[in-house]
C-alpha cells in the first residue's frame, strides 16, 4: 500500500558533503543503519525500492534542498546525486535564492 508523496524538506540545513546529505535523509526516509552511504545504495533505495519501509510506503519521493553547498551546481558529487533522482517517482528540487 502506498500513500502519495513523501516530502523531505532539507531547506535551511547546511549540506556541504554527501555525508551531510546521508545524515539529513536517514531519519525522514527511514534508512536502516546497514544501508550504504553511497550513490549506488541511494539509487537502489529510491529507484529499486525494498530497502526503506518509509520510502516504499509512498508513491513518490520529493526532496527539497537549497542551491548552495553540495547543490550549488559546481560540485561533481552534487550533480551525480541529482542524477540518481532520475526515475519518475523521485524528484530533487533545488531551490535557488531569489
Amino acid at each position: 500500500m502506498t500513500d502519495g508523496e513523501l516530502i523531505v524538506d532539507l531547506r535551511g540545513r547546511r549540506i556541504e558533503t554527501l555525508d551531510d546529505f546521508w545524515d539529513a535523509v536517514s531519519g525522514p526516509c527511514g534508512l536502516p543503519e546497514w544501508c550504504g552511504r553511497n550513490l549506488d545504495a541511494w539509487s537502489d533505495t529510491i529507484n529499486t525500492r525494498g530497502i526503506s519501509d518509509v520510502i516504499d510506503s509512498h508513491d513518490f519521493l520529493v526532496v527539497h534542498v537549497d542551491g548552495r553547498g553540495l547543490f550549488d551546481g559546481s560540485r561533481r558529487e552534487g550533480r551525480a546525486l541529482s542524477e540518481v533522482f532520475d526515475a519518475p517517482q523521485n524528484r530533487l528540487i533545488v531551490h535557488t535564492a531569489a
